[in-house]
């Protein structure tokens, strides 16, 4: 963060100072033991916790200054909402820092995956913040802002939505570059009501940018490349057709990765993808028009998402073990990340040649149509040839499945109550095998997966 003083602080965020003046050095913390010298600590309160306890914890680890909505015993700013208090003060830093790329991401599906590929390549170019974690929301966002000093080049910063307006509220404090939506799908149709509220929510992307900045829309669904109308600006659309400027050719799949000409106006290179999926496609090629309209290198762009790794926790993670593949990707889940995860299932087994484990939890947030999508999933693995389904608490992946001869009888369905009766499953896994396992994070299948790395010879 930049420095600034506790009074500058007070005034910026409309509230009052209590103890006196000092100059604060590194980005805010909602966490007091993730205070380090310098720091402010976020006293935000939460349905379980309320953080004015923490506050001398913060202190003790370095913390300068809070953020408070009463007085506490140490050096304070009071305000009215410390959230709000959160979003203008990041708003004020990203004016400052004039020089400043903001990338600002947005979609139902690739959205940190994304974001790691790309940070991969700008890091390389100069010095880059992006999110930690999950960090997409009216808190994480602004955090992600505030970690950027003078020296920062470029900013990623990842945008979600629960509501109508939260994308445009935080377009407003970040001023983004450049804009990019990836797809619309149906994760949280629960909450919005329809595909269609979604693409409303995910346009004011689009609709936020300045006429200046460039605007980049996928091109894997129905809405998203009609928000080009939105723009007064450039806009690119990325995908997979021939009219697209920014598009994949020669797909080819190698040990469930994908290989493939990347095309851009600056013409045609090789791309030998490391994260597994051809769902990763969509994900490269987001980053490749970005890369393309802060206008790097061909040659630089494909070399670098040849040799990125995604670095977040449990999506397509792979492990190897006693002939066994376990792909991990467990840290959330929609109907379009379903299928694209079965998919890499399917490509995986097949290189192997042994059968292939879907272990699969519940999707949350899909509202009335729950029930049929997740009967749909199931359907899926059958016509893909998954060899197991295993139906973790959700019966209903196998609503829909129906035996009609004896190729669709090479299918077995599990049912598992839960975690611990899966668990026991896993362990008839064998060698030559391919389990994935995917639910919505709050399913916590990661302890599925944890039980196969050490039950099933997985650990080390």
């Amino acid at each position: 963060m930049i420095s600034l003083a506790a009074t500058k602080i007070a005034e910026i965020v409309e509230g009052k100072l209590y103890g006196e003046d000092i100059s604060v050095t590194a980005a805010p913390v909602f966490n007091s033991t993730q205070a380090t010298a310098g720091s402010i600590f976020l006293a935000l309160k939460g349905p379980a916790r309320d953080g004015h306890d923490f506050v001398s914890d913060a202190f003790a680890h370095g913390a300068v200054l809070a953020l408070t909505t009463s007085q506490v015993s140490q050096r304070c700013i009071v305000v009215d909402d410390v959230t709000k208090a959160l979003g203008m003060l990041a708003a004020f830093v990203r004016a400052e820092l004039k020089n400043l790329k903001v990338i600002a991401i947005t979609g139902s599906q690739g959205k940190t995956t994304t974001k790691d590929l790309l940070s991969h390549l700008l890091s390389s170019q100069g010095s880059t913040v992006a999110p930690q974690g999950n960090f997409n929301n009216e808190i994480g966002a602004p955090l992600t802002i505030l970690e950027c000093t003078q020296q920062t080049k470029f900013c990623i910063v990842e945008m979600g939505a629960r509501h109508i307006g939260d994308i445009a509220a935080l377009c407003q404090m970040a001023k983004p570059d450049i804009g990019v939506v990836l797809k619309v799908g149906r994760a949280h149709v629960g909450e919005f009501g329809s595909q269609e509220a979604i693409a409303k929510a995910k346009s004011e992307m689009i609709s936020s940018l300045q006429p200046t900045s460039l605007a980049i829309l996928g091109g894997y669904d129905e809405f998203t490349p009609k928000m080009a109308a939105l723009h007064k600006g450039k806009t690119v659309v990325f995908g997979e057709k021939s009219s697209f400027e920014v598009r994949a050719t020669d797909i080819e799949v190698r040990e469930g990765r994908a290989h493939f000409d990347l095309v851009t106006p600056q013409g045609r290179a090789a791309v030998g993808l490391q994260v597994v999926g051809l769902h990763q496609i969509a994900n490269a090629l987001a980053v490749a028009a970005i890369a393309e309209g802060l206008g790097f290198n061909l040659d630089l762009i494909a070399q670098s998402l040849s040799m990125a790794k995604i670095s977040s926790k449990w999506r397509m993670e792979i492990h190897e073990f006693d002939g066994k593949v376990l792909i991990n990707d467990c840290y959330n889940a929609s109907p379009e990340s379903m299928e694209a995860a079965l998919r890499s299932l399917i490509l995986f087994a097949q290189e192997r040649g042994g059968e292939a484990w879907a272990f699969l939890g519940k999707m949350h947030e899909l509202g009335e149509s729950s029930a049929s999508d997740h009967a749909r999933v199931g359907t899926l693995a059958q016509e893909l040839g998954v060899d197991h389904l295993v139906c973790i608490g959700a019966p209903e992946y196998a609503r829909d499945i129906v035996v009609k001869d004896e190729a669709a009888e090479s299918m077995s369905i599990h049912y598992c109550a839960d975690i611990e009766q899966a668990q026991s499953l896993s362990l008839i896994i064998n060698a030559g095998d391919v389990a994935l396992i995917k639910a919505s994070r709050s399913e916590h299948l990661e302890l599925l997966s944890d039980y196969i790395l050490k039950h099933a010879g997985g650990e080390e």
